[in-house]
């Protein structure tokens, strides 16, 4: 029998070395779809936020060896690219038409039949987020269970819909230029990495502005130009029966738009997670933080990670170690601001009854 940490070795070397490339035609463009890990397990699809991909949205959670192992040992995983934002993509052609967010969901069901895969697991941020949950509204039976990044659910409101259009009329005449990436850099980040006059920013900003400049801006343009035009799907989120785990920064800019879909949830399906200090792109700030909540929320489906890192303070527990005070960052070994939960462990336990 193969040693638990050889396993995880494995596990880690996929995510180190890259997984396959998959470019899927669909009815509404091609597609480039990375493929991690053993597909005889059940998928996990990933979907970024506007002007990133698997590498600038979830490298650091992918990093992370604990998050990794849970992840890979679970799943196989699926990072969907927005089209035009895989790495090394060509400009699209400026005839062909803008796709709607109804577009872009349907893409997604494209990609499953593709890969001939059920019902699947969904990650998004933001932008991504959104595509995913109208994903889980139409496709239903295709949705085990949805994790969602800083997400949003409402239209745009005024006040979004116009500097949207201001930063889309900046891409179309100026490209990515600075004005463009500080907009999109304050979206995703707090302002504790981003820095400040006497604080340098962040490794991960730094990593990440420099992503930014390998997007061609007429592919990013789109994809704003799509999630600006987004309807409201608040009515459809009471339909929705897949257990559903929400995390947003406290210093995100969509923070009060994830409590507000939150509320909007069933209760009996769904969890927040707020993490302090921490801006949209927590799968980058802080994975950490992602950690112990996925193991919960997992174990929901009769999946969890059986094996540990035994050197590392960090790793998930088994289930017959798991007790209320996980949640703090001090048991889960975590050197983070407080985590704040709105659902407690009696009543996810008596849930999974």
């Amino acid at each position: 029998m193969e040693d638990s940490n050889d396993a995880v070795s494995v596990d880690m070397e996929t995510i180190y070395l890259g997984g396959k490339e998959h470019h899927i035609r669909t009815g509404r463009g091609t597609m480039s779809v990375i493929v991690y890990g053993d597909q005889e397990k059940p998928a996990l699809i990933t979907y970024p936020d506007l002007a990133l991909n698997h590498m600038s949205c979830f490298q650091g959670l992918f990093f992370c060896p604990e998050a990794a192992s849970l992840l890979l040992h679970n799943f196989c995983i699926y990072h969907i690219s927005p089209p035009g934002h895989e790495l090394g993509a060509a400009s699209i052609h400026p005839d062909e038409p803008v796709p709607s967010v109804d577009d872009l969901a349907d893409q997604v069901i494209e990609v499953l039949n593709y890969f001939g895969l059920g019902a699947v697991m969904c990650m998004g941020v933001t932008a991504g987020a959104y595509i995913l949950t109208l994903f889980a509204l139409k496709y239903r039976e295709r949705v085990l269970g949805l994790i969602l990044i800083s997400p949003l659910c409402k239209a745009p409101s005024w006040s979004e819909w116009l500097y949207n259009k201001v930063v889309s009329n900046f891409l179309y005449f100026y490209g990515m230029c600075g004005f463009v990436k500080e907009y999109l850099l304050q979206r995703y980040f707090s302002q504790e990495v981003r820095g400040d006059a006497d604080v340098q920013e962040s490794d991960i900003v730094q990593a990440c502005r420099k992503l930014l400049d390998e997007r061609k801006s007429i592919n990013v343009l789109r994809f704003l130009q799509a999630i600006n035009g987004r309807p409201d799907i608040t009515e459809g989120l009471r339909r929705l029966k897949c257990r559903t785990l929400i995390f947003v920064g406290d210093d995100s800019p969509f923070h009060s738009e994830a409590l507000y879909m939150t509320s909007k949830l069933d209760r009996r399906y769904s969890a927040l997670v707020e993490v302090q200090s921490c801006g949209s792109m927590v799968t980058e700030e802080q994975p950490h933080a992602m950690l112990i909540p996925m193991e919960y929320f997992f174990m929901g489906y009769g999946l969890y990670r059986p094996y540990r890192f035994s050197e590392s303070p960090r790793s998930p527990l088994s289930p017959s170690c798991i007790s209320p005070e996980l949640l703090s960052p001090e048991s889960m070994g975590l050197k983070l601001k407080p985590i704040k939960t709105r659902v407690s462990l009696q009543t996810e336990k008596g849930r999974e009854r």
